[in-house]
This record gives C-alpha cells, sequence and structure tokens, in this order.
C-alpha cells in the first residue's frame, strides 16, 4: 500500500471518529496518548512530585502585585511555594467589564490556536474555554454571540459565566448554579458558557470535593471579585488537583466572591495582549489514575500548542 494510501486511510479514520476536529488534532497539532508513569518519573515536574507525595498545601499566598497594562486590564504572576520551594505559579489577568466585552467562542474544527483565536478576534486576551466532546463541539450549554450551542439535555450543578441576561442584570458575571435551573440561568444572555467544578460557590465553600488528588493538571479558572471585576487564571504548572485549587483560591488574596474551573491540561491557555504587555502560555501537563493506574498525557510527535475548539475572548469595547 502506497504512503498516500496509508495517509488517506488514516485520515478517513480519523474524520469518522471525531470529524475535522479529529484530523486536525492528528495532522496539525500532533496526538496525545496517555502513558504509564511513576510517581518519581523524571517526566513529572517537581510540583507534580510533591503533591503526589502528599504535600498539597502550599505556604501562605504572597501579596498579590498588579500591574496594569491597559485601561481597565491588569495582570500578576502569583508564585506557588510549598516549604518555600517555588512549586507552581498562578497567571492571573483582571478585567473591568465595563471596559471590555466578552465573547464565547466554539469552532468544531479545532483549527485554532490561541495565538489564531486572537488574530482572528483582534482580542486583548484569550483563554481556554469549557469541556468539549470528540467532535470539537461544546459538551456544556452554550449561548455564543446570541446562538444557543450544546447539549439541550444537561443536569448542571456547579456554575457558569453569563454577559448581559434578564432582570436587570447586564454586564459579565459569574452565576452559582446550586439550586438554580441553569436555562434560567443564562436565558436572554449574548454570551454564556456553563463549566464545573464551582472552586468557589456563593456560600463561600467549593464543590470540587470528591475528586482524585492525583489529577493533576494545568488549570484555567474565572473568578469574579468584591468589585465585580473578572479574574481568568491559569497555572504554570500542575502542582494542583482540583480540591487543593478550590482550597487554596479563598486564601489567595484575590478577594474572590465566585470562582469556576474551565477545561485543563494541555488545553488551559492564556494569551494577553495588551498596551506593551504580552503573555503567551500554554499548559503542558496532565495526570490521571485510570484502571489503578498513574498515567501521564504524553505528546505523540511532540510539544505542538493544542488547538481550542472552546475559547473565551475579551475585546475592549471601542
Amino acid at each position: 500500500m502506497s504512503p498516500v494510501l496509508v495517509a488517506s486511510v488514516v485520515v478517513g479514520i480519523a474524520y469518522g471518529k471525531g470529524g475535522w476536529y479529529a484530523v486536525n488534532v492528528m495532522l496539525r497539532r500532533g496526538a496525545n496518548v496517555w502513558g504509564d508513569v511513576a510517581m518519581d518519573d523524571p517526566r513529572l515536574s517537581q510540583g507534580i512530585r510533591l503533591s503526589l507525595a502528599g504535600q498539597r498545601t502550599p505556604d501562605p499566598a504572597e501579596p498579590v502585585r498588579w500591574r496594569q497594562v491597559a485601561t481597565g486590564m491588569e495582570v500578576a504572576e502569583l508564585p506557588i511555594r510549598v516549604g518555600g520551594r517555588s512549586v507552581d505559579a498562578l497567571l492571573l489577568s483582571r478585567i473591568d467589564p465595563a471596559r471590555y466585552r466578552f465573547r464565547v467562542l466554539n469552532r468544531p474544527a479545532g483549527d485554532r490556536d490561541v495565538g489564531d483565536w486572537m488574530a482572528a478576534t483582534g482580542a486583548s486576551l484569550v483563554v481556554n474555554g469549557s469541556y468539549y466532546g470528540r467532535h470539537g463541539t461544546p459538551d456544556t450549554p452554550v449561548i455564543s454571540d446570541g446562538r444557543r450551542l450544546g447539549p439541550g439535555s444537561y443536569q448542571a450543578k456547579h456554575g457558569a459565566f453569563v454577559v448581559g441576561g434578564s432582570g436587570g442584570q447586564g454586564g459579565a458575571r459569574l452565576v452559582d448554579l446550586a439550586g438554580l435551573d441553569w436555562r434560567q440561568a443564562i436565558g436572554g444572555t449574548s454570551e454564556a458558557m456553563v463549566s464545573y467544578p464551582m472552586l468557589l460557590g456563593a456560600d463561600g465553600h467549593g464543590r470540587a470535593a470528591g475528586t482524585d488528588e492525583r489529577w493533576l493538571a494545568n488549570r484555567s479558572f474565572l473568578g469574579q471579585d468584591g468589585a465585580g471585576r473578572i479574574i481568568v487564571g491559569t497555572t504554570r504548572d500542575a502542582y494542583f488537583s482540583l480540591p487543593s485549587l478550590a482550597a487554596f483560591l479563598p486564601r489567595a488574596g484575590l478577594d474572590l466572591r465566585l470562582a469556576l474551573n474551565l477545561d485543563g491540561g494541555p488545553v488551559a491557555c492564556q494569551k494577553v495582549s495588551a498596551g506593551a504587555y504580552r503573555r503567551d502560555f500554554c499548559g503542558r501537563y496532565e495526570l490521571a489514575v485510570h484502571s489503578g493506574r498513574l498515567q501521564l498525557l504524553w505528546p505523540l510527535v511532540d510539544f505542538r500548542r493544542s488547538g481550542l475548539p472552546m475559547a473565551l475572548v475579551v475585546v475592549p469595547r471601542r
């Protein structure tokens, strides 16, 4: 069989399993595979190894040093230390919704990475969105530019990010869905995205308990502070499990009232271009236990940047 024919067959199989998203993952982005690792595997970062060893409570947070990079946008990097050793960092952006417009976007082909999204939308900030399925379509209810996407039947007990809406509540904000029908929460909004878990709920507690502490990954999250500003956070490493991140955020000095987890692993990306400031980051790690085996998600070819079928973009208001 000729190489061209073999390639055609492989592409055809990929398309049959996941549409153009699967084809782009295989040909443009490099596929990822799960492989067994030991707790002391040299491919694991120091932060991951410490977390696996049970050292899941970081030192008290240092003061957050915000830097204004444009009107209505500030950035910071908060070090995460264990016993004085640097093990991770929170890459933070704080945004005034009165100055910036938020859009929730889906491109099922998965042919745009974080930089492609920024170039296509003129955004000042791009972060990965919520979860998606094998065809690149949303796994949770979404409103994108006023259009409803994602499943129609869905059980949501965590949170949503919404823009606009009825009842006189405009602007961008987080909504705790505890005891609230998600259809009511996103009804009438121009942009919305349901996600999970709630890292900090309206009752002051997270809802990540019961998640395996050995599920470690680069994380992205959205927060809302006491002044109504939206905080975008992405971890530089994979020290945090979801429960440990939920435990840390109320102590991080961010004045958070709500915090909602987004998708994680290699798709945990945050890119900022505001004034003279530039940030360009995508995750590398995802570690989990499958059938009792500790496994690391590893690129089959190289560390190409993941395509982002789901993206939240932040555009200056004119």
